[in-house]
């Protein structure tokens, strides 16, 4: 993957280095690796086996299209979200992008604007995504393997950003689990403590969970600090981009020629 002048100014205004696929053949491995820095050239960590989980609710439905689903969450009262709400906050990109981003719940601006990601944490993001000749655009490059789809565990905003609560991630789970199941992604990055802990049943921290590739239903899936986040903790910055630097490497592995 060459990168232009363009990507390349945008990763230094980020106070990021340069990625490169790696230089060396990656080894076949089949044992579950440690959570390790990861280098630019670093071999890409076999799958982690997770524990049982306990069974995950069922889609809303699989007679439910993009546009059923998404009426079905402008009308959903399942919890006391709806009551505060502006509106549903349901997702934005390219519906048969390969990369899926899987945020947290929505704040004061995606309330206002109904899109996940946008102010200060949204630009932060995007700019990553460029780095990578990616894109949430809906009319962005033809192929898939550059757009992404970004979509949140909840799809309506806490007062007060608050944290969600237990019950409030269970009733919106069927939401995100058929937006899945429609776009089928090749790769998902879980972007925040509640993703992780929604898609892979962990309450691990982050860093612990970071650096290794997981799955979720057959889908590697790589986990990642939230912008918003990153904002707060700069320093923390640099491996939210070896992160991604590892999501680039497990998405071109699977799409490499056998």
């Amino acid at each position: 993957m060459a990168w232009t002048e363009r990507q390349q100014a945008l990763l230094r205004a980020m106070g990021l280095r340069v990625w490169q696929p790696p230089t060396r053949p990656v080894a076949e491995t089949t044992t579950a690796a440690q959570a390790e820095p990861v280098s630019e050239a670093a071999e890409i960590p076999a799958p982690v086996q997770a524990p049982a989980a306990p069974p995950r609710p069922a889609s809303p439905g699989p007679v439910l299209d993009w546009a059923a689903l998404r009426d079905a969450v402008a009308a959903c009262r399942a919890c006391s979200l709806c009551e505060s709400r502006r509106q549903t906050v349901f997702g934005v990109g390219h519906r048969q992008a390969q990369w899926m981003v899987v945020g947290e719940a929505p704040g004061e601006q995606e309330d206002l604007t109904g899109e996940p990601f946008v102010g200060a944490a949204g630009q932060l993001l995007d700019a990553m995504l460029r780095a990578l000749g990616l894109t949430r655009a809906e009319d962005g490059p033809e192929s898939p393997a550059q757009r992404v789809y970004i979509a949140n565990t909840l799809k309506c905003r806490p007062p007060r950003n608050r944290n969600p609560a237990p019950e409030e991630l269970a009733r919106c789970e069927p939401f995100l689990v058929r937006q899945i199941e429609l776009l089928r992604p090749r790769l998902i990055l879980a972007m925040g403590r509640f993703a992780v802990q929604a898609l892979l049943r962990s309450s691990e921290p982050i860093g612990k969970l970071r650096g290794r590739v997981h799955q979720y239903q057959g889908v590697p899936l790589i986990v990642t600090y939230h912008p918003a986040y990153l904002l707060r903790n700069l320093p923390d910055k640099a491996r939210a981009w070896e992160d991604l630097c590892l999501a680039a490497r497990v998405f071109e592995r699977a799409h490499d020629p056998p």
